[in-house]
């Protein structure tokens, strides 16, 4: 046992083996088609994403300062960095996946212009928070941790300067978190 639940990757291939196994086994009361695989990827990326912007915000942010300076380099060096790769490829897949639902069940032009009427106008205020959030993570905390973190090249003030660039950036994804999983869930469209 302890082999198996040690090996991140065999349990996530056996996860998923079990998945296509509900999928399946399911099938004639809930068929699988492109619809319902992106929905599950849609699901579960968008808890890796979300799942790590609050953890980033609720605890390795808020705890950074209390860490005496000599074990820092243990969470900026090892953790940060399998985190934030976790977090901005969270962040493409869940907006990937989302926009493949969208298109797959044929709102995708009407919900990103507001054209659509009701649930497709709120999926569509949905989509544009995540979008935003999305892009926060690739062009604006990603960058600016990569000098935090010393991935690249920068000098004390350049990392200086990233900090609050990051931390802003972030805690914008926070607050649009909230009222995006009130639109993606109670949309109910599909």
């Amino acid at each position: 046992m302890a082999k198996f639940f040690g090996n991140l990757h065999l349990v996530l291939v056996v996860g998923l083996a079990v998945a296509i196994g509900v999928m399946i086994a399911f099938h004639a009361s809930a068929p699988v088609d492109s619809n319902s695989v992106f929905r599950w990827a849609h699901a579960f990326f968008g808890i890796l994403w979300i799942g790590l912007l609050y953890y980033l915000n609720f605890v390795q942010v808020p705890t950074m300062p209390k860490i005496p300076a000599e074990q820092k380099g243990a969470i900026t060096g090892h953790i940060a960095p399998k985190v934030f790769f976790f977090f901005r490829y969270g962040a493409l897949l869940t907006l990937l996946t989302g926009l493949g639902i969208s298109i797959v069940d044929g709102y995708g032009h009407e919900a990103l212009t507001f054209s659509g009427e009701g649930n497709v106008k709120l999926i569509g205020v949905g989509m544009w928070m995540a979008i935003i959030m999305a892009f926060n993570v690739w062009f604006i905390i990603w960058p600016a941790q990569k000098k935090i973190l010393g991935i690249v090249e920068a000098t004390a003030e350049e990392k200086a300067a990233a900090a609050p660039r990051a931390l802003y950036a972030s805690r914008t994804n926070l607050l649009l978190s909230i009222p995006m999983i009130y639109c993606m869930v109670n949309a109910n469209l599909g």
